[in-house]
């Protein structure tokens, strides 16, 4: 394999297979990527730490194939993980300065699933300190660029693994999403991105944001490989009590054989027009242009679309189950609680001591405003109890329709410049993401790429489905993937010369 731009896992394995490469040669190869591009060049700044052990795996794996073959089915894949989520041995910041040197003793569950499917953990990617915020802005390495123009942001939170996939620094990324931070990221970089239902995927040795929102998932440049990291991960974890809901689906861990190229055809989507951006503004309306057509593509391959449909009140519940500011500070104090050698205790710590990026309203927010226990606080559960109301509400309007999935765009407007972010100029909490509809309802949905605007944007295409209904949406995605337009890599990051 002379080029490993835009490798696929299957397009690894059959080299593998042919004798065209080992994993070694492949693991070298997005070194020289990460070099060229993430520490030069560009300087896109996305990754914080190499796996300084991921040659040896590398080594490890290619004499197991010779051995016996394919150890699992992500063998010789090189992941890039944002860096919320702990590895044993590794540096995992968490965007946070004050964690710059802390290096955990054991993996995330994830990680150890991933590792057991034969993938090498190549490099940790950056994030916003403690996932608060949808821009790429750490205290442990300062901005991530987004690749497709230097002076723009990928989106966050996971604003590192975006960047690297889109770059191809990595074969897949993992991401981490409570408000839409896998989603916001894959719409601005042009890739696959999914949120899973919650608890499908473990959380054991990830930060958390919003306990009961939180859910890594994959972040991919096909849709194919969101299915097959989800085949080697999904499932039961004792110590995360959430992943218990895997007794309620039969689909988990069986998503890649049930793709469908075919599956647009018939299919019911309702379009969300409420949370289309003007068409005619200078942000949101290329996005809104490039959304529809999107939907034009998808009707011509068959799909029945029902435009518009309307949840009702739908401002009122974005506004009545927000979260953030209520549970946050008391769902990281217990995660520092949970760890001895944590380099703090709390986040008022970290707030006092100044260790945190300046632009990270969400957090200051949480940090001023958010209650040590909200438990004592009527408001609190005036909150969480929303959350099942809305979710009634979007399943009504599902019922009501007879829909398989709601489409929507991830994000009304173009990727923000940095120069707007560094000047205060936009707020978390009212940034125009439609993606905290599926989040603060408990859905799942995935970010589908939509193309690039004329000025060279990436533009994503949400559809959201019904809990634990993952298997639609990634034959959705996969289907609508076999008639758009191909996907464009960034210029900023071309294949290396020989």
């Amino acid at each position: 394999m002379n080029d490993i731009t835009e490798a696929t896992i299957d397009d690894i394995h059959v080299a593998y297979e042919g004798g065209e490469l080992t994993c070694r040669e492949l693991v070298e190869a997005y070194l020289d990527r990460i070099e060229a591009y993430d520490e030069n060049g560009p300087a896109l700044n996305a990754i914080v730490t190499v796996n300084p052990n991921a040659r040896a795996r590398a080594d490890e794996l290619d004499a197991a194939f010779d051995e016996s073959g394919f150890v699992g089915p992500l063998h010789g894949i090189p992941i890039v993980v944002k860096d919320q989520v702990e590895t044993a041995g590794i540096t995992t910041t968490f965007g946070s300065e004050a964690f710059a040197d802390y290096v955990p003793t054991e993996n995330a569950t994830l990680v150890t699933r991933l590792e057991d499917a034969g993938a090498v953990i190549l490099a940790k990617t950056n994030l916003p300190d403690w996932a608060t915020s949808w821009f790429g802005y750490s205290s442990v390495i300062g901005r991530t660029k987004n690749p497709y123009d230097l002076d723009r942001d990928p989106g966050g939170s996971s604003s590192g693994t975006g960047a690297a996939v889109a770059a191809n620094l990595g074969t897949v990324g993992i991401g981490e999403d409570t408000g839409g931070s896998i989603r916001l990221p894959a719409a601005y970089t042009n890739l696959f991105g999914i949120r899973v239902t919650p608890g499908l995927l473990p959380r054991t040795g990830m930060s958390p944001l919003v306990v009961s929102q939180d859910t890594p998932g994959p972040m991919a440049r096909t849709a194919k490989e969101l299915a097959q990291v989800l085949d080697a991960t999904v499932g039961y974890d004792a110590a995360d009590e959430y992943t218990a809901v895997n007794e309620l689906t039969e689909a988990a861990g069986h998503y890649t054989d049930s793709l469908d190229a075919n599956a647009l055809a018939g299919a019911r989507i309702g379009v969300l027009r409420d949370l289309f951006g003007d068409r005619d503004a200078p942000d949101s309306g290329p996005v809104t242009r490039k959304v529809d057509e999107a939907v034009e593509t998808m009707a011509d391959a068959g799909a029945e679309l029902v435009d518009p449909v309307s949840i009702p009140n739908l401002g009122e519940h974005f506004e009545a189950t927000l979260l953030y500011i209520a549970q946050s500070k008391r769902d990281l104090n217990e995660f520092f609680a949970a760890r001895e050698d944590a380099p703090v205790g709390s986040v008022s710590e970290l707030y006092e001591s100044g260790q945190y990026h300046e632009v990270l309203d969400l957090f200051i927010g949480i940090a001023e405003n958010g209650p040590e226990d909200p438990t004592d606080d009527p408001g609190y559960w005036e909150a969480v109890a929303a959350q099942s109301a809305f979710q009634r509400a979007v399943l009504n309007v599902y019922a009501a329709h007879d829909l398989d999935v709601l489409l929507c765009p991830d994000a009304q407007v173009i990727p923000p410049t940095a120069a707007a972010i560094e000047a205060g100029e936009l707020d978390t909490m009212t940034f125009p993401t439609n993606t905290i509809l599926a989040s603060q309802s408990g859905l799942c949905a995935v970010s589908v790429p939509a193309g690039l605007t004329d000025d060279g944007h990436p533009v994503g295409v949400e559809l959201i489905g019904k809990p634990y209904d993952e298997s639609t949406l990634l034959s959705l995605a996969h289907s609508f993937e076999q008639v758009a337009p191909a996907r464009v890599p960034p210029a900023t990051t071309p294949p290396l010369d020989d």
